[in-house]
């Protein structure tokens, strides 16, 4: 390579995610899509491990037609059916994603279970559910990747998770979820501190506001509830604003999605949604 002795003043990198490879629990559709095809527009590659393999009646796409849309998007992709609660099915996950795109530099924690309900309410299995898939599953993905993200100069883990909120009227209202929400919240607390000297981030990203997804939609408020949401895609900007910084200087953070563009200088957010007063603020945020 010619060295460049014009100007002693080097040019900043391009911040890109351009041949990075992303392995997602989930994905097939919303939050989890939208940061895939974000990632896809720089040419990066995403494994996505997920369950929905057929169309279903109440939920929009799949894990293949995901995978299609990133490939159209432009980055490489592996579409994987599997259970992130699955020991087995996750190591494998984990090995056909290096060995079909050479390593992981990323990993996402976006599979989530939710069910509102009060403590008197709520099914056990719908409870151990929601630990499986949120905090379990988390720490699972996290762990079984560590060895190839210790390989990469650009390891991030990013998970879908809020602040650790401790202000009591959030585990008062429904405690089940809160306790799973949490609990991947100390997975990204733990694995900062715990991989920090590995150069290994590992931080959080939760939205403002809620988000229209097929969960919002189904769950929390119909199309009401969606009218007074965000669209994907401020969290999808918001997580490549993360994932493409510098892994030794930024982890350990609780991030909130239009905190995260207003330091990127992103300060009009009418592109996401209607006006702020508007919008509906999302669980475990104060005020």
């Amino acid at each position: 390579m010619t060295e460049n002795t014009a100007s002693t003043t080097a040019a900043p990198p391009t911040r890109s995610l351009a041949g990075r490879t992303i392995l997602m629990s989930g994905g097939s559709r919303g939050i989890g899509l939208a940061i895939a095809l974000r990632a896809a527009r720089d040419g990066a590659n995403v494994a996505l491990l997920a369950k929905t393999a057929e169309p279903q009646p109440r939920l929009e796409g799949t894990v293949h037609t995901a995978a299609a849309a990133i490939q159209e998007g432009g980055g490489g992709a592996l579409a994987i059916v599997g259970d992130v609660r699955d020991d087995g099915l996750v190591a494998d996950a984990v090995a056909q994603t290096a060995e079909r795109f050479g390593g992981i530099d990323v990993v996402v924690n976006n599979a989530s279970a939710i069910d509102l309900s009060t403590t008197a309410e709520l099914p056990m299995k719908k409870y151990d559910l929601m630990q499986d898939i949120n905090t379990r599953g988390s720490f699972l993905l996290a762990k079984t990747a560590l060895p190839w993200l210790a390989q990469s100069s650009a390891a991030h883990i990013l998970t879908l998770s809020p602040p650790l909120n401790l202000n009591p009227r959030w585990a008062g209202q429904h405690l089940g979820y809160t306790i799973a929400k949490y609990g991947m919240s100390l997975v990204t607390l733990g694995l900062a501190e715990e991989l920090r000297q590995q150069g290994i981030a590992a931080n959080s990203l939760w939205p403002r506001t809620t988000i229209a997804t097929a969960a919002v939609r189904n769950l929390l408020g119909g199309d009401q509830m969606v009218a007074r949401s965000r669209t994907p895609e401020i969290m999808a900007d918001a997580a490549w604003e993360i994932l493409t910084r510098d892994p030794s200087e930024c982890t350990g953070n609780f991030f909130i999605d239009d905190e995260v563009l207003a330091e990127a200088g992103v300060t009009d957010l009418s592109t996401y949604g209607g006006p702020a007063e508007e919008l509906e603020l999302d669980l475990f945020l104060d005020g």
